[in-house]
């Protein structure tokens, strides 16, 4: 098993679309990236978090409780909007998990895609290179690891 690991930290986003705090919106864009990147979506959990301001004594960072077992995120019945989200799609060749932070401006995306079969890092390289610019972000800090051995360890 050989990997590649891609991570991209986001400051200063402008977030023209207000996708920070829109989990429905963000999770169906992501999926249809995972999807055009040549990626297998197998799952999604996405999770909305009560706006600090809005929380009252509540735990900072509050949940705002989503529940992503049908088609759509959906923020419970408090009607929670306006949080940072953290959300992860689980892909057949790994993962893509993202976490927004609306009140700082900040978004950090990770990709990783395990290469047993075919070389998938093309299509890892693809999705984030589609995700970053839908946050507008002033400055972003891209990272990557291969990870894994080239060849797999004798038994």
């Amino acid at each position: 098993m050989r990997g590649l690991h891609l991570t991209a930290d986001l400051f200063g986003c402008r977030d023209p679309e207000d996708l920070m705090r829109d989990g429905a919106r963000l999770a169906s864009i992501c999926e249809r990236l995972a999807r055009e990147a040549g990626l297998s979506v197998v799952g999604r959990q996405f999770h909305a978090f009560v706006p600090v301001a809005d929380a009252g004594n509540a735990a900072l960072g509050a949940a705002a409780n989503v529940d992503t077992s049908s088609a759509a995120v959906n923020v419970d019945n408090t009607g929670a909007t306006g949080g940072g989200l953290t959300g992860v799609l689980l892909l057949a060749e790994s993962h893509l998990a993202l976490h927004t932070w609306p009140e700082l401006g900040a978004v950090t995306l990770d990709v990783f895609v395990c290469n047993f079969v075919a070389d998938n890092s093309h299509k890892a390289r693809r999705l984030v290179d589609a995700l970053v610019p839908l946050f507008d972000a002033s400055r972003v800090e891209r990272q990557q690891l291969v990870r894994g051995a080239a060849t797999p360890p004798a038994p």
